[in-house]
């Protein structure tokens, strides 16, 4: 097992796997001023976290393009995945898209599988109610 260090370092280290899967879904490549964009963060901080991330197993590069490898995008996936299932239940319960974009960027790290599981089974059932609805 990896270890991945303390919930801060866990919440920089997704939020910039996040970011890599994201823009690789746009973009052909990507690139590290690319990320530092997304994140709103300087460019020397995202060298050392591409380091970490190499380091780790979820990031290679071939100098100047930055990839997932295939933990990596799993890890990513999973973390987008959370985000997307935590947006979609806020969003169904009146909070406006944009709050509910921002509050999920904050929650994705600290919500167990219980929650998550519940706040999915609840969005699911939603969508369905709404299409039938529809």
């Amino acid at each position: 097992m990896i270890n991945r260090g303390p919930v801060k370092s866990n919440e920089s280290e997704e939020d910039y796997l996040e970011s890599i899967l994201l823009l690789s879904e746009k973009l052909p490549y990507v690139h590290r001023i690319e990320v530092a964009k997304k994140i709103g963060v300087s460019q020397a901080a995202v060298n050392k976290a591409v380091k970490l991330l190499c380091e780790r197993g979820y990031v290679y590069e071939d100098g100047k393009h930055l990839y997932l490898t295939e933990e990596g995008r799993d890890y990513a996936s999973s973390v987008y995945q959370k985000h997307c299932v935590i947006r979609g239940f806020l969003i169904a319960h009146g909070v406006s898209p944009a709050s509910a974009e921002e509050d999920a960027c904050k929650m994705e790290h600290l919500v167990g599988p219980e929650t998550l599981n519940m706040m999915k089974k609840y969005v699911d059932e939603n969508q369905k109610n709404f299409k039938k609805n529809s």
